[in-house]
Formats: structure tokens, sequence, C-alpha cells
């Protein structure tokens, strides 16, 4: 059975660390105290990626997942895949990516469609922004495969958390996959977007579930734990992933509605109804502050924290 992220320590509170101590140091070793042994890592890019290859390493963490860049974050860019005219950015931004996955041993790499541009139309605007999209990932499958790697698409809500965002549902995802028709494309579901978008997780999951790469979780309608009050059934997804065969990497990314470690690993195994087996892996967001995300398989659950940014979890 499959178990929620977990929130560790913040920057501030990180014990047996100083504030000059890097971020991603500080995060990783309050996610390894906490017992995880894996991560996510939204944007890694300020840092040197071998830098951050040995502070992983030091902490006994594995990497399993980064972005792309996400553009000029001034001007309102979040992801450059389906933007038009800035195909050449998107590439550059592709090659530093693989770069980072290479240094880390990071064998999934999630490409950020982008925004609608301002004040556009979204229909007005969708074909030729899934025309550019599709240019993209067909050349990002190329390149991802020769160095042994995974494309994530993810769908992000626009009712609540990012209005502009081009990919929005699991359907128009698919439909991009199918289109591309390249087997280390695959999806990525994040049940708090997906609640949000459309609902009706369990027909969704079980329609989708063959082409998901990765899988993210968080309260709706709050984005608190797993654990805390809102719309899902947690035990039941889990145990609706686990009956479905999935066996890759879950995400936990949410805000903590409670205080630093309480409810962490713990918790998680209890929520997930079962003790949790073999290694344990840990996320980072781009600042580097920490909660968890697991993993399943036959033997239970492999639990790790995904490490965030004082603003709380990346918008994906």
């Amino acid at each position: 059975m499959l178990a929620p992220w977990l929130r560790c320590a913040s920057p501030l509170t990180c014990p047996g660390c100083s504030p000059s101590c890097p971020a991603f140091l500080r995060g990783s070793r309050a996610a390894a105290r906490s017992g995880f042994e894996a991560a996510e890592v939204a944007w890694p890019y300020a840092e040197d990626p071998e830098a951050l290859a040995r502070a992983a390493k030091d902490a006994g963490l594995r990497l399993v997942l980064i972005n792309t860049p996400p553009g000029d974050q001034e001007k309102g860019e979040m992801g450059l895949g389906a933007i038009p005219g800035r195909q050449v950015a998107f590439r550059e931004g592709l090659e530093q990516a693989v770069l980072y996955a290479k240094a880390l041993g990071c064998p999934r790499v999630h490409l950020m469609a982008g925004r609608v541009p301002q004040g556009a139309d979204r229909a007005a605007v969708r074909e030729e922004m899934e025309t550019v999209f599709l240019e993209n990932l067909r050349h990002a499958a190329g390149v991802l495969a020769q160095e042994n790697l995974v494309g994530l698409l993810e769908p992000i809500n626009t009712r609540v958390t990012d209005p502009r965002y081009f990919l929005d549902t699991p359907q128009q995802a698919a439909a991009i996959l199918q289109k591309v028709g390249r087997p280390n494309l695959q999806l990525q579901m994040d049940v708090f977007h997906w609640q949000i978008m459309d609902g009706n997780l369990t027909g969704n999951i079980r329609e989708f579930l063959p082409i998901v790469g990765h899988v993210q979780v968080a309260q709706v309608p709050g984005r608190g734990e797993p654990s805390s009050p809102g719309e899902l059934n947690f035990p039941y997804l889990f145990q609706l992933l686990e009956d479905q065969g999935y066996q890759g990497f879950v995400g936990c990314e949410y805000r903590p509605q409670g205080e630093g470690q309480r409810g962490d690993l713990g918790m998680l195994r209890a929520l997930a109804g079962q003790a949790v087996h073999g290694p344990v892996s840990l996320s980072l967001g781009r600042n580097a502050t920490p909660t968890p995300s697991c993993r399943r398989h036959r033997g239970g659950s492999e639990l790790a924290p995904f490490l965030l940014g004082q603003a709380g979890p990346p918008t994906g």
C-alpha cells in the first residue's frame, strides 16, 4: 500500500544545522533523519550538480524527479514546453535538465508545459500551443531516450492553482502523449489537481494508470497532508493504486497543517495501513525544506519526503 508526504523540518528549525548550511544539504539531512531515502527536486539549477549529488549521497538519498527550468518567472513563465516562440529556450533548458539528471542519477524529468500567454483566449491559442508542445515533446523524447531517462507530463489544475496553465486535465495530457507516441514519455498524476479539475478519481486512475510514471498526493481543498480533513479518502486511493498494480513513487506534495515533524513517517505508515518495507525516498523543492513521498512495491510502501521552499510546494 502507498503512503503520503510528510514535512520534516524548515531551514530555521533543522536540528544540528547552522543558518549557513546550504538549503539542499540541510533539507536532505532532515529528511534522512526522518527515515526517507529518496527525493524529488523541483528546480535544482541554482546549485552545482556535482555538489548536489554529493549532498544527496552524504545524506543517503536517491533523487527520483526534477522539473525542466520554469523560464523567466519574473515575466510570469512557469515552463516553456508549449510556449510559441520559446522553443530554443525550452531545448536549452532540457539540455540543462538532462545534465543535472545524469549528475544526480535521477531517472525522471517533468517537462513543464507552461502558461497560456497573458490576455490570450485559451481556446484561440490551444491549437498553436499544442502544436509547439508536440514538436518539443518529440524532440525531448529523443534526447531523454539517449540517456535512458523518462519525461513526464503533469496536468495542473486551472480552477485554483494556476488559471493560465496550458495542460490542465489528464484527458488532455493523455491525448497529447498518444499523439507523440513515445514510450519514454509518461503521465505524472497529482491527485490534488485531478480531483479539483474532474473528480472521478477511481475511474480516471483505472483509465490512465497504465501510462502513469509518477504519482503525487495532497488533500483537497487545502493541499494539506493526506491525514488532514478534506475530500479525499487516501486509504482507499492507496489501496486502489495497489490493486491496479502501480509500482512507482508517490510524492506527497502537501502544505503541512500540523507542526514540524508531527505525523511524519509513522503517520504515513499508519495511513497506508501496513508496514513500510525496503528503502524510503526523499523529494526536494526549489528552496529545499522537507515533506515526503512514497513508493509502492509488493513488500509494502517506500516513503519519501519532499523538500519545500518557504512559499510551500512547487506549483505542480
